[in-house]
This record gives C-alpha cells, sequence and structure tokens, in this order.
C-alpha cells in the first residue's frame, strides 16, 4: 500500500499514512487528534540493486544536419 504525507493545519505536525489509492483523498486525523489537515505533494524516488556503480548520464547529443541553424553556419 502506498504512503501519504499529510501537515495538520492546527498544530504544523507532518505524518504518514499508509492507506489504499482508493482512499488517497479522504481526509486524515493527525497524531493529536485535529481535523483539519492538507495532503501534502511527495516525490517517488527507486532505488536499484545490484554490483555495478552508478555512472554519470552521457551528455545530450549536437545537433546535426543539413539547413542553416542545423549545419552551424549561422553566426
Amino acid at each position: 500500500m502506498p504512503s501519504y504525507s499529510y501537515r495538520c493545519r492546527s498544530c504544523g505536525d507532518t505524518f504518514e499514512m499508509t492507506r489504499p489509492m482508493a482512499e488517497s483523498s479522504a481526509p486524515a486525523t493527525c497524531p493529536s487528534g485535529h481535523d483539519d489537515t492538507v495532503k501534502l505533494l511527495t516525490t517517488f524516488a527507486t532505488v536499484t540493486r545490484g554490483g555495478g556503480s552508478a555512472t554519470a548520464p552521457s551528455p545530450a547529443p549536437r545537433p546535426a544536419g543539413g539547413g542553416c541553424c542545423g549545419g552551424g553556419c549561422c553566426g
């Protein structure tokens, strides 16, 4: 089940709740019992397992081709 982060507007406490996705929009009560909470935007990260080391991403390829703007003839 996914975990959702919330912040209580009454006391300022930030907390997490694990609940089904179908209940993600349901109201949440903070651990202190306040009902005035707001769901926070959270990000998702992945972790890979393995023996290799992480490598830096390769740079974007340089534009190529004909024409004035793609061929480098613009000054």
